[in-house]
């Protein structure tokens, strides 16, 4: 009897027992992959806003083209739509393919192959020879040559991380800094905006890469210097451009144009300039915009920027830098989070090339700077820029998409 009564007791405690083991046991936690949709939509919305404003500034010049009004709204659809899909595509393929040593020195070799090609065989257009036809395919080698730098940079830094950080001549970063120079020469020899987002993209990279700051900080003080006595640095510039030929005659004439816009005439800028006067806070509304309609030259391109603060105003030029802002961050927290250096990199390269020319195209419209012929990312006209931007994010979502979630 004694044995009976004990049974049930001992089959209780034996059940708290188990289930307290149990809990004191670490779940299994389920392991998914993650998905930056917010970057996706973000570029989508801001490519979307960007064939508005390109249909809203090409209308006048297609027509006195004798061309649809339409027309340079749909071929900018056409490669739009082309680049999402090649995104989509990069961002389901695994990065680390990317970082194979034949791919990273071949993407090299193409585009100095492709710059030297321009110079000997290239298209000229506004006085500067940076297209080349392909098979009747016509593009700018210079996209992609700031692609394949992000490629070569991030994988130097990846291959060998404790070389960022030596003293002397074994810093790694001067080796990057040489084999950057023959892409550079000859990219700043077709368009000298292209080769100084070239520069920065490298710079930032090697930045964030080593603890050896100091030069970089030197690097920025002595452009800040440079830029607070601009008037005396452009003189410099003015003699030693005109005895050694390295600076052609255009690109010269804009840098003087900028510090003395009415006395060489800079007639782009001071449209440009009229035109973000106008607009006010709320603008002139969406497809109202005066200038664009024969006296601000390149409206749908170089100059889109000021078409929207006269049509959407101060409150529409705050808000595409504020979407800019957001998939800057996007990028830098997919960095911080990738799985390893090179897929970090590779989004830091990204980054800083969409930042340095969002503030490249701002700065130039607002005449900041020398107006160098920079494009304002995913919304300015032009397929190559387009496609290369839109292949660079598919590399960033193909680096979100190889970080682990658990939960």
């Amino acid at each position: 009897m004694a044995q009976g009564r004990q049974g049930p007791k001992t089959a209780g405690n034996q059940n708290i027992i188990n289930a307290q083991r149990a809990a004191a046991e670490p779940k299994k936690r389920r392991v998914r992959h993650f998905y930056d949709y917010s970057l996706l939509f973000a570029v989508i919305f801001i490519t979307a806003f960007g064939l508005i404003m390109i249909y809203s500034s090409s209308q006048y010049m297609a027509m006195i083209n004798s061309l649809s009004p339409d027309y340079y709204f749909k071929r900018q659809l056409i490669i739009a739509g082309a680049g999402l899909v090649v995104a989509l595509i990069i961002s389901k393929i695994n990065y680390r393919i990317f970082r194979l040593k034949f791919f990273v020195w071949g993407a090299y070799w193409v585009s100095v192959g492709l710059l030297v090609a321009t110079q000997i065989m290239g298209i000229a257009s506004h006085g500067r020879t940076r297209w080349i036809e392909i098979a009747g395919v016509s593009f700018q080698p210079t996209e992609l040559a700031k692609a394949s730098m992000i490629l070569f940079t991030a994988y130097m830094i990846s291959r060998n991380p404790s070389v960022m950080n030596r003293s002397g001549r074994s810093w790694g970063g001067w080796k990057i800094y040489l084999w950057m120079l023959p892409p550079f020469l000859l990219i700043t020899s077709q368009n000298l905006s292209s080769g100084i987002i070239v520069f920065g993209i490298v710079t930032v990279m090697l930045f964030i890469a080593t603890k050896k700051s100091r030069v970089f900080y030197i690097l920025g003080i002595i452009g800040v210097i440079c830029y607070i006595f601009r008037y005396r640095v452009v003189g410099a510039i003015e003699f030693i451009g005109s005895t050694t030929g390295i600076l052609q005659p255009y690109q010269m004439e804009r840098i003087l144009s900028w510090l003395y816009p009415e006395q060489y005439d800079a007639y782009q800028t001071m449209q440009g300039l009229y035109a973000i006067g106008s607009g006010g806070f709320t603008g002139q509304g969406l497809g109202e915009s005066l200038q664009k309609l024969g006296p601000l030259p390149e409206a749908h391109n170089d100059m889109i920027f000021t078409v929207i603060c006269e049509e959407l105003g101060l409150f529409g030029a705050v808000s595409v830098i504020l979407i800019f802002l957001f998939i800057i961050y996007r990028c830098m927290l997919i960095a911080s989070n990738s799985p390893d250096l090179f897929g970090s990199f590779l989004a830091i390269g990204v980054m800083a090339h969409i930042s340095i020319q969002v503030v490249l195209n701002i700065a130039v419209v607002t005449n900041s700077i020398p107006n160098t012929g920079v494009t304002l990312p995913f919304i300015s006209y032009g397929g190559t820029a387009v496609l290369i931007l839109m292949a660079e994010i598919g590399l960033v979502l193909s680096v979100s998409n190889r970080i682990k979630l658990e939960h």
